[in-house]
């Protein structure tokens, strides 16, 4: 081989190895942008969806089970994935503007358009190819599911009661976990799904008072914007307190045993704490109350339902 095609190879390496670097970087950024790791937030109120299902209709051998949560976790994974990338695509001259959300990758160029464009495609692929692995149910409903998460995005320039769009949204999942096994609907998941749309919209109310001025001044819809610093918190109270009503009535409906219900009292526990975080309207410790505690408490449910199913 010439020199000259050496030159050529290498400068060709040269580029894929930057493309590839470059590639790896934007898709960090773009996780980053959409804060990957909250999907803890979501995602174990899915799996407490398929364990319901499953403690219900058991499966014929427990090897179904890996392959059919792995397919759930993927399909969660997409729908939030998909979700939190549309948000930030038709936010981005709304976070620009904002002092709070002026440093977003997408705003700063750190990810571009059409990087968040082709993440959020193969995000809500994945969320169709995983339902797809399901049942033909689940594949049917998942572009109800795309839409449901897509809409959220552009409730607050209409409603203030944008927050429990989110909450519908993020609430369906275990809906959809349950549907995933068993091609049906009862009145469980429905149950688990309104507590989880109530205790999505009280925290995203609470999360919601940072942006009131901005929000206000700007047009934009929301509870704080509406009712007030006062009133939100009374109105977050009041969700959350329904939503742990709810997690004792699905115990009570599903039979569940003595660590579900401890784990249910523990949460309960934590949302109290949470709103004494922030009673008065302190937006000081508001990342505590909004991410620490709130992962503490999906995890913690879902560890007291899992504990009770295996002792079953």
């Amino acid at each position: 081989m010439s020199q000259t095609a050496w030159r050529i190879l290498c400068l060709i390496g040269i580029c894929l190895v930057i493309s590839f670097k470059l590639a790896v970087q934007s898709l960090f950024q773009f996780l980053v942008l959409i804060k990957f790791s909250h999907t803890l937030f979501a995602l174990p109120f899915a799996l407490m969806g398929a364990l319901l299902a499953l403690r219900r209709f058991p499966l014929e051998s427990t090897e179904q089970i890996y392959p059919l949560i792995a397919w759930v976790m993927l399909a969660m994974a997409g729908a939030r994935t998909g979700a939190m990338g549309f948000n930030r695509l038709v936010d981005m001259r709304i976070d620009a503007a904002n002092p709070r959300t002026a440093n977003r990758p997408s705003v700063t160029g750190q990810v571009s358009t059409s990087v968040m464009v082709l993440s959020i495609i193969a995000a809500y692929g994945l969320l169709v190819f995983a339902s797809y692995q399901l049942n033909p149910v689940a594949f049917q409903l998942s572009p109800v599911a795309i839409f449901l998460v897509s809409a959220y995005s552009y409730t607050k320039r209409f409603t203030s009661w944008c927050h429990l769009f989110l909450g519908l949204a993020i609430g369906a999942s275990p809906i959809a976990a349950w549907i995933a096994v068993t091609g049906s609907l009862s009145l469980s998941p429905l149950v688990l799904g309104a507590s989880v749309m109530l205790w999505i919209a009280g925290f995203d109310i609470i999360y919601a008072l940072q942006d009131r001025d901005y929000d206000k001044s700007h047009g934009l819809n929301s509870i704080p914007v509406r009712f007030g610093v006062g009133g939100s918190l009374w109105i977050a109270r009041g969700l959350h307190l329904t939503s742990g009503v709810l997690w004792f009535y699905l115990g009570y409906l599903e039979q569940l045993g003595l660590p579900y219900t401890i784990a249910a009292i523990g949460c309960s526990g934590l949302l109290l704490f949470e709103h004494r975080l922030v009673r008065k309207g302190n937006l000081e410790k508001i990342d505590m109350a909004f991410f620490n505690l709130n992962i503490w408490i999906s995890l913690g449910l879902f560890v007291g339902l899992l504990v009770d199913w295996s002792l079953t």
